[in-house]
């Protein structure tokens, strides 16, 4: 599997300064833990789901959860079961070589039951999303269950549990509740590849729901969670976990009350398509998720949950890190076991501090390996422009 394997090879060579690495199944964890990027859902009763995936794969897309929890309803899971098993015995037959699949459940039992089904084809599956987890005997029947198959199948299984419940949401249970949840999990240290946030479960609770104009940081309930979970499950001094971006939930435009989010210069600048290409991200409602990306990042996530493939243009269109960026954290990396201090960026724009930005230089160097490194003069616009579906943008 490699990000934008899609585009054709002289297109990726005009694009990139460094070219996506290849990684598999069984690739290191923190290193499938960045290479998520976009991780769409999509219901586990579609009979169509085999071919949808492997088309979804085809388009770009590295991870995919299939839903056995809230995608469907209560009398349809036993069906659902028997689909997705069915589904995912032909995709592994049909697309053995990826791309990174879980599933959802909807309690422990669930994961022994699926694993049963699949048989042979659990090769193909590369872990468990736990909902709604708690530091309780459920929490910790999931990712016992998780540590439990992959020994028994000799697979890289793994669990990403998901930060929405209560009381998470609740300002007074919030902080204990993570601190139990950081212990639990890192008993399972090396079954658990990422975390999740349920964003869409945790404005729930208060009877919120951001509109296509605002992001998740816009929302101070939200916010505030969201630096707590950062706070407490992603410390660079003590082996964090990799914490992913929330789910954006629309996929079309409707009414705005607020200017779009996108300048239009860097468009304009692009060339004679790139004010078309803006109009149709407005259009869609996607330059607020190119916004909640940026912040996503910004305050320490990596990747997204998305609901529609048209999303992951975005998410992996800036995932790919600036030539300015790339050279600074070389830099920077290069100079770890030095003196420290204080270096010029090659760009001379800025101070780069040895020790202070050694994490986020590991951590961009990790993700220019994986989404690449943009050849000087290329920005995100190159990037959505070549990925985004032509026939969509007009």
């Amino acid at each position: 599997m490699r990000h934008f394997q899609q585009l054709p090879e002289s297109q990726a060579a005009m694009l990139f300064h460094r070219i996506p690495a290849d990684f598999t199944r069984n690739s290191p964890p923190d290193l499938l833990a960045v290479a998520l990027g976009a991780t769409l859902y999509a219901p586990a009763i579609r009979p169509t789901l085999a071919a949808d995936l492997a088309r979804c794969h085809r388009d770009g897309l590295m991870s995919l959860v299939c839903c056995l929890e809230d995608a469907i309803r209560d009398d349809e899971v036993d069906d659902a079961e028997v689909n997705l098993a069915h589904q995912l015995r032909r995709f592994a037959d049909e697309e053995p070589d990826g791309p990174l699949m879980f599933i959802r459940v909807r309690h422990p039992d669930q994961i022994y039951r699926m694993a049963e089904r699949l048989g042979d084809a659990m090769r193909v599956v590369s872990g468990f999303v736990l909902p709604k987890f708690r530091p309780d005997e459920s929490g910790r029947a999931g990712v016992q269950a998780v540590h439990d198959i992959a020994a028994a199948t000799a697979l890289p299984v793994y669990a990403m549990p998901v930060m929405e419940t209560p009381e998470i949401a609740h300002a007074e249970t919030r902080l204990p509740t993570l601190v139990q949840i950081r212990h639990l999990l890192d008993q399972f240290k090396d079954r658990v590849l990422a975390v999740r946030v349920g964003v869409t479960d945790l404005c729930g609770w208060y009877g919120l729901r951001r509109p296509a104009e605002l992001t998740a940081w816009d929302l101070g309930l939200i916010s505030t969670t969201l630096t707590d979970i950062i706070n407490v499950m992603a410390r660079r001094d003590r082996g964090g976990y990799v914490i992913s971006g929330p789910v954006w939930e629309y996929f079309t435009g409707g009414e705005r009350v607020l200017k779009p989010l996108l300048r239009e210069s860097p468009f304009a600048d692009h060339d004679p398509n790139g004010r078309i290409l803006r109009r149709k991200l407005v259009r869609d409602a996607l330059d607020g998720l190119i916004r909640e990306i940026l912040l996503d990042r910004a305050n320490g996530l990596t990747g997204k949950t998305i609901i529609h493939p048209s999303h992951a243009a975005a998410v992996h269109a800036l995932s790919v890190v600036s030539h300015e960026e790339y050279s600074d954290a070389v830099v920077i990396a290069a100079d770890a076991n030095g003196a420290g201090g204080v270096l010029r960026s090659a760009y001379a724009n800025k101070m780069n501090e040895v020790r202070p930005h050694f994490a986020w230089a590991k951590l961009t160097l990790l993700r220019a390996q994986l989404f690449g490194v943009a050849a000087e003069g290329v920005t995100f616009v190159d990037f959505l422009d070549a990925s985004v579906d032509r026939e969509l943008v007009a």
